[in-house]
């Protein structure tokens, strides 16, 4: 019996070819993982049919092929699938993608992104008109007595099935690709794109051939030989790690696996598997990365797939914003293959699969801590940034994680925030009860601050990683009377205000005329001189930065909405030590000039000491000093 049947596609409007090509333009390479998506559909459905003991054919090695014929501009997909019939091909290719074509056509006038349109009407073979002026499928029904069928389209409504030509079961899409997607017919780009959407099918994906060396017995020198053989280019790993149990992986197969995902990477520090099948469908594995101490969001983001064909890689919705640090795979079936970012925000199911990936990381890292205390530390220098990043932002996170996270002081002692409290309650509690924890973040630039805190028996932390300056505030927020002060934030004695002042032994005129004299000596704006009685053993001049003002510039400078602080002047308090024998010196000369310059001299003393000595400034000093000595 031969087919021949020519028809217009039911619909009410004609134009809904120029819309799919306008608003898919922007994005037109997803051809190819649509029609590759629905060849691997065809494939396991006869698989499936096959094991329900519907069909009883041979299956064959199952197999879709991509391949390209420059000559004649034609890219076809074929695949040893289900195959359908001429009306299958009436029902699904004719009527089903176009039953919602009208509304599509209303719907999407003003859409913005390709990927809000596709798949919502069963648009997903219509993508490959973006790119062709001819579409032919050939195909052959796995039913018993089928005929084979053909069906072909110009991009217009209409239409024409007859008899077809393929032999065996399966599907032939055609595509004439027309003048302005002649970049598809370039070996290399095609490969690139089955490479990136295809890489995990769950079928073979063939596309041409390769070269590789075999075993070919030895030479008279009895070395192995090897001969050049044409093997299949199979672009893709069907089982990739993600689809198996973890009690069936070794650390081998995870390293493995992270390496085939980002070849020029470090290992990772370890790694979780994801597998849940209620309330939804997820599975995936995600790594954590030694991260480099610069924020780097890096190049090697979380992968998102839809049984196996890739999505995208941009994840922000489904993955808690703190662990997109984070590298790896994550598969779920509830996420339909083509999402728009306005229906992931809107999902309940990624709202799900975003709570559950934040208490499995949590879960995670408590496991870690648990079992073995000493690598958790070892490691916390990478993971802290994730679980004070996570701390910050995440309320839920932060319930778990205020058990393993850690605070590190100068020592390298590493300390859980409760076992922080009970070292330094008893001495860094200040006359009104509150626990002031001091810390640094730039330990060797700091070290005379960190040093002069040692001798009252204060305990410095570290806080130098890109997320401590929001840190610091979530702490001082969280735990009860408790507060953070940077340790040159202020002379060591009065950093933790606890009424038990020390007198200056200069006289109120001598105050007076020292602090006259360092006025002098300091020319720049900003700087407000104190003369304060200290510890003789602590520095005769200390400039420090008021800790308030600070912080409010550190936030302004990481764009935390303070830029009203940013832009105001950098104001300094000097404190003169009227202890310290040089101040009593300067208090006691007879003239002018040596005041002034053992004063400068002072001066400049402390700003080498903050690093604030710069320039013409420093070389100035620089000669001063050798001219004194």
């Amino acid at each position: 019996m031969s087919i021949e049947e020519k028809g217009t596609i039911s619909i009410h409007t004609e134009n809904i070819f120029p819309i799919i090509k306008k608003f898919l333009y922007s994005d037109n390479e997803i051809f190819l993982r649509e029609l590759v998506s629905n060849a691997v559909d065809a494939v396991q459905k006869i698989k499936r049919l096959s094991a329900l003991g519907q069909y009883n054919g041979e299956l064959g090695a199952p197999l879709v092929e991509v391949s390209l014929d420059k000559d004649n501009k034609t890219i076809t997909i074929s695949d040893n699938g289900l195959g359908m019939t001429a009306e299958e091909i009436k029902k699904y290719i004719n009527q089903v993608a176009f039953s919602g074509a009208s509304e599509f056509v209303e719907k999407f006038k003003d859409a913005k992104d390709a990927n809000e349109i596709i798949g919502k009407f069963g648009l997903g073979f219509y993508s490959a008109f973006m790119v062709a002026d001819q579409v032919e499928i050939q195909t052959l029904s796995y039913q018993d007595g089928a005929e084979p069928a053909k069906w072909i389209c110009d991009g217009s409504t209409t239409f024409e099935i007859s008899a077809g030509s393929r032999t065996t079961r399966g599907t032939d899409i055609i595509l004439h690709i027309n003048a302005d997607s002649e970049e598809f017919l370039d070996k290399y780009k095609l490969e690139g794109i089955l490479d990136k959407y295809g890489k995990f099918l769950p079928v073979p994906i063939k596309f041409g051939t390769k070269t590789t060396q075999e075993p070919d017995g030895e030479d008279e020198e009895g070395k192995p030989k090897y001969k050049s053989v044409e093997v299949d280019n199979i672009i893709n790993t069907t089982n990739p790690i993600w689809t198996k149990a973890p009690a069936d992986l070794s650390d081998e197969d995870y390293l493995s696996f992270y390496k085939q995902l980002y070849p020029f990477s470090d290992d990772p520090l370890f790694w979780i598997h994801l597998n849940v099948d209620y309330p939804f469908n997820l599975t995936g594995v995600l790594y954590f990365p030694k991260v480099k101490n610069d924020f780097d969001l890096q190049r090697n983001k979380i992968k998102l797939f839809s049984r196996q064909v890739f999505i995208t890689d941009e994840v922000k919705d489904i993955v808690p914003e703190f662990l997109m640090l984070l590298h790896g795979v994550i598969d779920s079936p509830d996420i339909p293959l083509n999402v728009s970012r306005s229906f992931l925000q809107a999902d309940s199911n990624v709202k799900k699969i975003n709570s559950y990936i934040t208490k499995k990381v949590a879960d995670k890292l408590q496991e870690l801590f648990n079992k073995d205390r000493k690598a958790f530390e070892e490691k916390w220098s990478d993971i802290g940034l994730f679980v004070k990043y996570g701390m910050v932002s995440e309320e839920k996170f932060n319930d778990k994680a205020k058990d393993f996270a850690l605070l590190t002081n100068t020592k390298e002692e590493h300390f859980t925030l409760e076992e922080y409290r009970e070292k330094v309650q008893g001495l860094q509690t200040d006359k009104n009860g509150q626990v002031v924890y001091l810390y640094a973040n730039d330990p060797a630039k700091q070290d005379s601050f960190i040093q002069s805190a040692g001798k009252l028996g204060y305990d410095v932390l570290v806080m130098n990683s890109p997320i401590d300056n929001h840190f610091v505030s979530h702490l001082e927020q969280k735990l009860e009377k408790t507060s953070l002060k940077r340790v040159d934030s202020g002379v060591a004695s009065q950093l933790i205000d606890k009424d038990d002042k020390t007198e200056s032994v200069l006289t109120e005129d001598q105050a007076k005329t020292v602090k006259e004299v360092f006025e002098k000596a300091i020319s720049k704006p900003g700087y407000t001189v104190e003369v304060v009685g200290l510890n003789p053993e602590e520095l005769p001049v200390t400039v420090t930065m008021d800790e308030f003002m600070r912080r409010m510039k550190d936030m302004a400078a990481m764009g935390g909405g303070m830029g009203f602080y940013g832009s105001m002047p950098d104001s300094y308090k000097v404190a003169i030590n009227g202890n310290h024998k040089l101040i009593g010196k300067i208090a006691a000369a007879s003239d002018d000039e040596t005041r002034a310059l053992l004063a400068k001299q002072a001066v400049d003393l402390a700003l080498l000491a903050q690093g604030m000595l710069t320039g013409a400034d420093l070389t100035a000093f620089v000669s001063r000093s050798v001219e004194l000595i």
